[in-house]
């Protein structure tokens, strides 16, 4: 079964997750402005904690929902549960071939 195709509910717990480690990863990328020079001018952001596979789909939900065709997207890969979020961001922008 694709687990994709399953609409996860956003309870208040998720979104509220979703808030703080966007939050958290926009303080990095901020942190860290050289990151913007290898990712293209307009793009989706999509953060994909490792840690948390309830967020992770719903942010996949909400990538397939919202995301225009005309917009790069660039994922981001986060442990959730960790104090320092600066050791566990991964930023990946998939080259189309």
């Amino acid at each position: 079964m694709d687990t994709r195709s399953i609409k996860p509910a956003a309870s208040e717990n998720v979104v509220e997750r979703n808030i703080r480690l966007t939050g958290e990863v926009m303080r990095y990328l901020a942190e860290h402005p050289r990151i913007f020079g290898f990712l293209p001018d307009e793009f989706e952001l999509v953060i994909l904690p490792d840690d948390d596979p309830e967020m992770r789909l719903y942010n996949l939900d909400l990538l397939e929902q919202y995301t225009g065709e005309d917009k790069a997207v660039v994922f981001a890969r986060t442990k959730f549960l960790r104090a320092n979020i600066s050791e566990t961001v991964s930023v990946y922008a998939p080259i189309a071939a």
